[in-house]
């Protein structure tokens, strides 16, 4: 008989040899099996604000930045549903025109049809809902890869799209809730407050994650790190809240987008249903044999996906103050898929956060925004963009080699 393989270390637990050489070899450990979380995105973040500050100062200016989080709210939201998509390793290639065609029917429903805002919204989320509905079924039932049905949707929705408007092609929108919702702003008196629950339920998800693991036996972060992690995080946001009070107020599309994130993430770190989803992104065969209903978690969160990004398509409307017949269409889905992947959420499955969609809708929108202030032509906007998603791939790639090279030691 074969002499019986050792457990592999858990990498977290190697102890980094003392001094600078040792820091560093701890630091390239760390990087190459993925453990520094979202680090390089926000210093990424970083980065890009100093350089177009120093090319233009309007860049950090309390206007500039307010419009900034009010043009990544609705890509922002469809970027939360991919991430849902791409921890179970799949793809959803129709958020863009499921977004559309739900606002559109949203816009018909209240313009036309003279239905009042709250069920002409509610109706277009439903259109999101069940087509998300419709694609997890057709990929359960008949084993038909996500990337062939959506592909399929992004082609038909479109379609859709176009049939709903009608002759017209533009609808105009002027009922002032659902065009407050990108055009609302709140006062100190509840930007504050707003500002603290977000952050206390940050601190939950966080506290929950960490007796989740204890409870499994698993390794966690050091403290100091996780502390540190909460101290940038509040920083970051009590400065937002700060940036936007000077301006005109906390605007209710960033509420909006954050209170999906927060939702989600919530749902993810917290439920059993959450667990299931990384079982299922991590090794669906060994989660179906966990007892794992595999089928029912994919349609689920197709669904969820699906209304995340009829959610995106409504908040585009509002902001925009029409639907047409190129809502959702152009570079929509595009960004909405680079934003998850920048963020830090992975592509084969398993890994990654709902926070994800806020930190890579702020390095699309920063990198968009300050071009535009910088009178750039798209073709380098497009470029850029490219390149840094391309990076972004590539650290997800080699964090996940580092982690199996990790795991056979």
């Amino acid at each position: 008989m074969s002499a019986p393989r050792e457990a592999a270390i858990d990498p977290r637990l190697i102890q980094d040899a003392p001094g600078l050489k040792g820091a560093w070899q701890g630091f390239r450990r760390r990087v190459s099996q993925g453990e520094l979380g979202s680090l390089p995105v926000i210093v990424g973040l970083v980065v890009i604000w100093l350089i177009f500050y120093l090319a233009n100062e309007r860049f950090l200016s309390a206007v500039n930045l307010t419009n900034l989080m009010l043009q990544i709210a609705a890509m922002g939201t469809i970027s939360a549903g991919i991430v849902l998509v791409l921890l179970l390793g799949e793809i959803d290639l129709s958020a863009g025109a499921v977004s559309g065609l739900s606002a559109a029917v949203m816009a018909i429903l209240n313009v036309k049809h003279q239905w009042s805002p709250g069920p002409s919204i509610l109706v277009g989320l439903a259109t999101g809902a069940a087509i998300g509905l419709f694609h997890g079924l057709w990929i359960t039932r008949l084993r038909v890869p996500s990337f062939v049905v959506t592909l399929a949707g992004l082609l038909g929705w479109q379609g859709a799209l176009l049939f709903t408007l009608g002759g017209t092609g533009t609808v105009n929108l002027n009922d002032p809730i659902i065009t407050g919702l990108t055009g609302t702003f709140f006062e100190p008196a509840i930007a504050w407050p707003a500002a603290a629950l977000i952050l206390l339920l940050y601190v939950a998800t966080v506290l929950l994650e960490r007796w989740r693991r204890a409870a499994a036996g698993l390794p966690q972060a050091h403290p100091r790190s996780t502390v540190a992690r909460v101290v940038v995080i509040s920083a970051a946001v009590l400065a937002a809240v700060a940036i936007f009070t000077e301006d005109r107020g906390l605007p209710l599309a960033a509420l909006i987008f954050a209170g999906f994130v927060v939702v989600l993430e919530l749902t993810l770190r917290g439920t059993r249903f959450g667990r299931h989803v990384f079982a299922v992104g991590g090794n669906a065969e060994a989660a179906k044999r966990a007892g794992i209903r595999v089928d029912t978690i994919r349609v689920a969160i197709f669904t969820l996906a699906s209304t995340m990004a009829a959610a995106g398509g409504i908040l585009a409307g509002s902001r925009l103050l029409a639907v047409n017949q190129s809502s959702g269409s152009g570079d929509v889905l595009l960004n909405a898929i680079a934003a998850a992947v920048i963020g830090g959420t992975s592509l084969f499955g398993g890994r990654g956060s709902a926070w994800s969609a806020i930190l890579g809708a702020l390095v699309i929108g920063s990198i968009s925004n300050g071009m535009d202030l910088l009178a750039l032509s798209s073709s380098v906007k497009f470029m850029v963009t490219g390149a840094v998603l391309l990076v972004a791939a590539s650290i997800d790639a080699l964090s996940r080699r580092g982690r199996q090279a990790a795991g056979r030691a």
